[in-house]
């Protein structure tokens, strides 16, 4: 029982986080219309088994020439506001979700854009199915990962369950923002996320 509250307590919080992170107004979940989490599309074979928990150093998506590490450890501060990265070319992983390559859905996000300059995430909305990512680990192994989709999303439709539920098996989630910037309230419209499963770590 209390490790299925602490997982549903990562979930809340992972979703909250985006909001703050991305800052395009990403709802929080009790915003959001509840959805199953997609399901990866079927395999011949057994999917691999998921590795040991350890954190993120990089990563590499090399569809849409991103190579961002080191990858931060987002928290959440003493206003209860999730730390952001500092520019546009830092992303960042959310320490209080699953780690990648572990069982569940791990989380990292990033900046399309910060202050005029093009963000880590920018191309974000041009992968397909069938990339590749890979996130370097802190224990000297590499994660693989298949994209399977890529959506966006209007933030008053924000899809929290879809994209934050706990899944079987190891996943990974990429966020950015997307759709048309709001000058006025200095928010993208959107977010666009991708959505991949492990493949293989070595």
């Amino acid at each position: 029982m209390i490790r299925s509250q602490a997982r549903a307590l990562r979930v809340v919080l992972v979703g909250v986080a985006v909001a703050a992170l991305v800052a395009c107004g990403a709802p929080a979940p009790g915003a959001a219309v509840p959805a199953a989490a997609p399901a990866a599309p079927a395999e011949s074979v057994s999917p691999p088994p998921a590795a040991s928990p350890t954190a993120p150093v990089e990563l590499t998506v090399p569809a849409i020439d991103v190579h961002a590490g080191p990858l931060l450890d987002l928290g959440i501060d003493a206003a209860g506001a999730l730390e952001v990265p500092p520019d546009a070319g830092t992303a960042g992983w959310f320490a209080l979700a699953p780690t990648p390559g572990s069982p569940g859905p791990a989380v990292i996000a990033g900046h399309v854009d910060y202050k005029g300059v093009p963000g880590v995430f920018q191309r974000l909305g041009e992968l397909k199915p069938g990339a590749e990512v890979s996130v370097a680990r802190a224990d000297g192994s590499t994660a693989f990962f298949d994209v399977y989709l890529v959506e966006r999303y209007a933030k008053a439709r924000f899809p929290t369950e879809r994209v934050y539920g706990n899944t079987a098996d190891a996943e990974l989630r990429l966020i950015t923002c997307g759709g048309v910037f709001d000058a006025g309230s200095g928010h993208y419209q959107d977010n666009v996320v991708a959505y991949a499963r492990l493949v293989r770590v070595a």
